[in-house]
């Protein structure tokens, strides 16, 4: 049976962030080799490097109970152990949100796994995880495929708990229970819970070693009482595959996940893919193929109309069939389970655009530094060739002509000395001003915020306090971001102003510093704020309103909002240490060659036998730049090409 399309692809994913690694290694020991390294630079790419090597393509699986989801998970990216790796047993189910990941920290594979109480804490998730002593932890063997099925049924696992705790861990509405019981019913004394909140498996299987996370969602009850999965995880997934079952169609709560966890918080098709299960249930023998085509084709479109998709992004499949297919190697089957074109679209559609994600990134931190050194040894070249044609034109020639340019290069001596006093002058102002945009910026004005939005909330949590909460932190954003946005802007003028003044009186190479904008983190705020109205007045919401679920609400969202807070501070404090470098590299290579070539020239007034030597020795050099600019050269290209890879074939698929 021929290895799926998307394990090749996510190998050949996995081999282009080696090269790339490779790329910014070469680029560190040519930068070691010219002694312009630093500690700063070099924690940058040291960081950049272990970000590459733990980066994760995420998918994100969301379904309600009895969907398959976890059976399709095993069907994609397991079933090369022959079984099912992930329980996906009848009433055996994922009760908590499950991320399955390779953690390239550890020695060993893990699962670790936190307590539902911790939802009586007002800590979210993302905060938790960086708190390992709150997880319980159970080892994995990869050797026994055994021993790891048994271990993982781990986080299916439940228990009976009082109502009264339920109600606080937001899991019973006490109020709303009664409604719902049959009146000659006795109410019940406990309830079944969740074991756990949240798992994170950590284990080598080739895919998640290459990069693949997969987050596996429950239905709507654990997305309605886990804010930070609807506001965070979510919308950060490359993709969100969300499941529905062919024996049951689209569901009104199937339509509560949709429209108010996943379509609500992604902006657009991008990345969203259904996956229309158990078309084995219509295979019915007694109809001809034809008939049965025609019944798939029918769900496919009613799904699409009824979820308002794209038909294209709506894939029917028989998870169950795809996994014995490739367990016992039978391609007919395959075929006819449809997998295979599900496969062929997250090979295709999602890994690129991973790719192009990583570029961006990678050409933004690491081919603007190549970038810098590039420009400054192209000026070194021309500064070289000048000096040549220079010496050039004194050969034979009386001394008049070298004093004449011994005088000139005194006089381009004299403007670089007082441009350097307004250099240095000018970088204390600068100083001040990134002062006032970071101290504008910083977490301790976020938190400062937060706070007293969680005073004018008095501690209700009501629906108003929460609205209130919500306007207080999104009209303070907007309102620093906004005054960091103006000091950028002034910061961003003196700097043009002074890169422009030492390319005009030192003859410079134009260049064109970088301004910093707070754009991008904006429009995420406001499409955070949107997303958070959309959830908190959403009627699933409504329905399963609690001072449980309110509190936990804000509190997802103020710890994703100040994740965003963080991300701009350290953008700007990055962006005010990079701005000023290309200049001050330009400024100290031109006075290298400034003091070379005053040298030079006094040489050859002593002596005129100087003059070959010299001239030689300048094309000595202006060689060597030549090559140490076809290197720079070949990386910042390998850095900013590194997603032309030509996708791999897609394969066809049969249909049944």
């Amino acid at each position: 049976m021929e290895e799926d399309i998307f394990k090749q692809q996510m190998r050949a994913f996995d081999r282009w962030k080696a090269e790339l690694i490779q790329v910014i290694q070469d680029y560190h020991h040519w930068l070691e080799s010219q002694q312009l390294g630093s500690p700063e630079i070099d924690v940058r790419l040291f960081d950049v490097i272990e970000s590459l090597k733990s980066d994760h393509l995420t998918i994100a699986f969301v379904a309600e109970f009895s969907r398959g989801k976890t059976e399709l998970i095993n069907s994609i990216f397991f079933s090369d152990y022959k079984r099912r790796l992930l329980p996906s047993e009848a009433g055996r189910t994922t009760m908590c949100p499950t991320e399955l990941f390779y953690d390239h920290e550890e020695e060993s594979a893990y699962i670790r796994m936190l307590p539902i109480e911790t939802r009586l804490s007002d800590k979210s998730i993302s905060e938790l995880k960086k708190e390992k002593e709150q997880w319980q932890t159970i080892s994995l063997d990869v050797n026994s495929p055994d021993q790891m099925v048994e271990a993982l049924k781990e986080v299916i696992k439940t228990k009976m708990v009082p109502l009264q705790l339920a109600a606080d861990l937001g899991l019973y509405d006490i109020n709303e229970a009664p409604r719902r019981r049959k009146s000659d019913a006795p109410p019940p004394t406990e309830i079944e819970v969740p074991l756990w909140r949240h798992a994170m498996i950590s284990f080598p299987h080739p895919l998640l070693q290459q990069g693949l996370a997969i987050l596996d969602t429950p239905g709507l009850n654990a997305l309605g009482t886990e804010p930070e999965l609807t506001l965070n995880m979510l919308p950060n997934a490359h993709a969100v595959l969300f499941v529905l079952a062919a024996d049951t169609g689209v569901t009104r709560s199937d339509l509560d996940v949709w429209e108010y966890h996943i379509r609500e918080f992604r902006g657009s098709e991008k990345g969203l893919v259904v996956a229309l299960n158990k078309i084995d249930t219509l295979w019915d023998e007694m109809k001809t193929p034809e008939e049965i085509e025609n019944s798939i084709s029918t769900q496919q479109r009613e799904v699409a109309n009824a979820l308002g998709i794209n038909i294209g992004n709506v894939f029917p499949v028989s998870a169950q069939k795809a996994l014995l297919a490739k367990t016992k190697e039978n391609d007919q089957l395959l075929a006819s389970s449809r997998l295979l074109a599900l496969e062929n679209y997250l090979a295709q559609e999602i890994i690129p655009a991973k790719q192009g994600i990583i570029r961006n990134n990678i050409a933004n931190e690491v081919g603007a530094l190549i970038k810098t050194n590039r420009d400054s040894i192209a000026a070194r070249l021309k500064q070289i060739a000048d000096q040549h044609q220079d010496l050039v034109s004194i050969s034979g020639k009386n001394t008049t002509l070298i004093q004449h340019l011994m005088r000139k290069a005194r006089e381009k001596q004299a403007v670089y000395n007082t441009n350097m006093e307004y250099f240095q002058s000018s970088r204390r102002t600068l100083n001040q001003q990134a002062k006032l945009l970071l101290d504008e910026l910083s977490l301790k004005k976020f938190d400062h915020l937060t706070n007293t939005a969680r005073k004018q909330m008095s501690d209700s949590w009501t629906t108003g306090g929460l609205k209130t909460g919500m306007k207080t932190i999104f009209d303070g954003i907007r309102d620093t971001l906004q005054v960091a946005t103006r000091h950028a802007d002034e910061t961003h003028q003196q700097i043009v102003s002074i890169y422009q003044k030492f390319e005009k009186e030192n003859e410079l190479a134009a260049l064109h510093p970088k301004p910093f904008s707070t754009d991008k983190y904006e429009a995420e705020m406001t499409a955070l704020h949107a997303q958070a109205e959309e959830y908190r007045s959403s009627p699933v919401t409504t329905m399963t309103e609690q001072n449980f679920v309110i509190k936990k609400f804000f509190i997802s969202l103020v710890s994703h909002a100040r994740d965003v807070f963080f991300q701009v501070n350290q953008e700007a404090e990055t962006w005010f240490k990079d701005v000023m470098v290309p200049l001050a590299k330009h400024v100290t290579s031109h006075k290298q060659m400034l003091e070379q070539h005053m040298e030079t020239l006094y040489k050859i007034n002593e002596s005129k036998e100087n003059l070959a030597s010299k001239t030689s020795e300048l094309r000595g050099q202006h060689k060597a730049l030549e090559v140490q600019l076809e290197t720079l050269e070949k990386m910042y290209q390998q850095i900013h090409n590194a997603d032309n890879h030509s996708p791999l074939p897609v394969r066809q698929t049969a249909s049944g």
